[in-house]
């Protein structure tokens, strides 16, 4: 399905992209990537397509805002059949509770269920709608680290299951790696769109790589000579060598990998090696890595297994390491 909407007030937004199975558009907060869900809803005023022109009770979208919204005085069952008519509301809602799996739990109310347990609710309530689109407002905010990944991993199985495109909106990466479709949006524009294996793989620029949660993304300059160029990061107070990447004079995005920079001992005198100072150890399984400070700024790096961290550290970041972007002016 393809999305084409121009929102003016209250802010000025376009966003135009193909939602494919579970779409998920990320962006920072402040983007306005909920009041374009509010827009393709028709709860403000926008002009676009699917759905242009129809109130929002004649639009064919099931919409799961940001919480969920469920009412607290109705149970679960009620929840799903406030969408419904009719003398069978609670076998059409009790239908559609145990294709989420929640039929169990139909006379619970929304206060006694996990934030999993409400998000299949709510999704039953709006697929009640028998919607041609799914939007979801931020799914992962209720949910905390520990059960996120599995509630994820079922809500896109349900959701490829009833067979409806979805569209979720998040700021979250880790919502963004299990999507069937990427689009990111910047600056309230659309930057980058595709499979999120090769969105991640290859950052359309700084703003995309932030987006998708990379560390050591800064901006700088590069100076010198075109034999000879050099970037320099004026928040770490240094410059070092780089490949010809970018012409003499340029603003730029760079990037390194934290597994890429080369832990080494001041002692050691390599050129170029930068001293740093170990602010944060961040251990996550078997992978250590250190953030480390470089005058106003802060590198982080992989430690090797095995490696005793130096007294004294300084880094190495090789040139053919170094990723840049023009900056957009």
């Amino acid at each position: 399905m393809h999305i084409n909407y121009t929102i003016e007030q209250p802010i000025a937004l376009q966003a135009s992209f193909d939602v494919e199975g579970f779409t998920v558009l990320l962006g920072a907060s402040g983007e306005g990537k909920s009041m374009l869900l509010r827009a393709i809803a028709g709860l403000i005023s926008a002009k676009g397509e699917p759905f242009g022109g129809l109130p929002a009770q004649d639009r064919a979208v099931g919409y799961l805002p940001q919480g969920y919204a469920l009412f607290p005085h109705l149970n679960a069952w009620q929840n799903v059949a406030f969408a419904l008519r009719g003398p069978l509301r609670r076998d059409h809602a009790m239908q559609l509770l145990e294709r989420v799996h929640m039929a169990e739990l139909a006379e619970r109310y929304p206060a006694t269920l996990s934030g999993g347990q409400q998000q299949r609710i709510a999704l039953a309530r709006a697929l009640a709608r028998r919607p041609q689109l799914l939007l979801l407002d931020e799914p992962t905010s209720a949910l905390d680290p520990v059960t996120r990944d599995d509630v994820v991993a079922e809500l896109i199985a349900e959701v490829h299951d009833f067979g409806v495109p979805a569209l979720a909106v998040s700021h979250d990466p880790h919502l963004a790696a299990v999507a069937d479709r990427l689009v990111l949006m910047h600056d309230r524009r659309i930057i980058q769109i595709g499979k999120p294996e090769v969105v991640y793989a290859n950052p359309a620029g700084g703003a995309a790589a932030r987006l998708l949660g990379y560390r050591n993304v800064h901006r700088g300059h590069v100076e010198g000579t075109t034999n000879a160029p050099r970037l320099v990061w004026p928040e770490g107070g240094i410059s070092f060598p780089i490949d010809g990447q970018a012409a003499i004079g340029a603003q730029v995005d760079w990037m390194i990998d934290p597994a890429a920079i080369r832990i080494t001992d001041t002692r050691d005198a390599l050129p170029d090696a930068i001293p740093v100072s170990v602010e944060v150890r961040h251990v996550n399984g078997r992978i250590t890595q250190l953030g480390l400070r470089s005058g106003q700024g802060r590198l982080w790096a992989t430690v090797p297994d095995g490696m005793q961290v130096p007294e004294s550290p300084a880094v190495y970041l090789s040139p053919d390491a170094i990723r840049c972007w023009v900056q957009d002016v």
